[in-house]
């Protein structure tokens, strides 16, 4: 039984975005080490080199590029140039912003601006991606939602409704294009330790980090916040054949979350 073959990606393109730190980067390099070629979209360009770069010391192939996945003529136009070299197999919408507050002290830009990252985003990179995958034979999309998405998070209104919609998003491609060989699944982390929590507790507790650290991991009944190589190893998992006969599925990865609370 060859059941290691079963996760490789070799001969398969990826396009993460988003994928410049945090989980983004996590599954392009895990994509990477599994034979993927992928393309490293981030808004933050260098961060995307960077990224690039780490790939490529560990003999891995990646393309950086500098993308803001909320712009639809930017997006579309990334995709374009992409395609005049390479066949898309696997498209990772990982790009996505927070935002901290119930719908009282949500102003609308802020509501616009987690919308239009959070949920354009997502559209843009697909509608960008779609009639190419029809017109080469299939492919593999992957949303990256959360459990805000299911269960809601206090003061996390703009996020959990966004992560709401990416989930019917995922639902909604699934079923249209189920015939076409385009699979398409998301994944609702909880709690990931990502350097965007650093930065949101040095930032928001500072000389408090670590008290705020651990009552944020107390959250998960595991006990602690999950970490990016795991979602990585999830979304390798769903991207690859092994996965085959998965779509229009939401995979919780949450330490007991939304199953255990009480």
């Amino acid at each position: 039984m060859q059941a290691n073959i079963e996760f490789r990606l070799d001969g398969r393109t990826a396009v993460i975005t988003g994928a410049g730190s945090g989980i983004g980067r996590a599954i392009a390099l895990r994509f990477a080490a599994s034979g993927a070629s992928v393309h490293v979209l981030d808004v933050n360009l260098p961060q995307a080199e960077a990224v690039a770069s780490e790939i490529k010391k560990s003999g891995g192939d990646a393309t950086p590029w500098g993308c803001d996945v909320s712009d639809h003529a930017q997006t579309a136009a990334t995709f374009q140039k992409l395609f005049a070299s390479v066949r898309l197999n696997i498209l990772v919408n990982n790009a996505g912003i927070s935002q901290i507050g119930k719908v009282e002290n949500t102003s609308e830009a802020d509501f616009d601006r987690i919308l239009r990252v959070n949920v354009k985003g997502y559209y843009n990179c697909i509608h960008a991606s779609i009639a190419h995958m029809k017109a080469n034979g299939g492919g593999v999309i992957l949303n990256m939602a959360s459990v805000a998405g299911s269960a809601g998070l206090a003061e996390r209104f703009g996020y959990s409704t966004s992560k709401g919609a990416v989930i019917a998003m995922t639902y909604s491609v699934a079923k249209d294009y189920v015939t076409d060989g385009i699979r398409c699944n998301c994944i609702s982390p909880a709690r990931v330790h990502t350097p965007f929590v650093d930065s949101y507790l040095s930032k928001n507790y500072p000389g408090r980090e670590k008290e705020m650290y651990d009552k944020l991991a107390g959250t998960q009944p595991i006990g602690r916040m999950g970490e990016p190589d795991e979602i990585a190893s999830l979304a390798l998992y769903l991207c690859s054949d092994a996965a085959g006969f998965i779509t229009g599925t939401n995979y919780p990865i949450d330490g007991g979350f939304l199953n255990l609370h009480g």
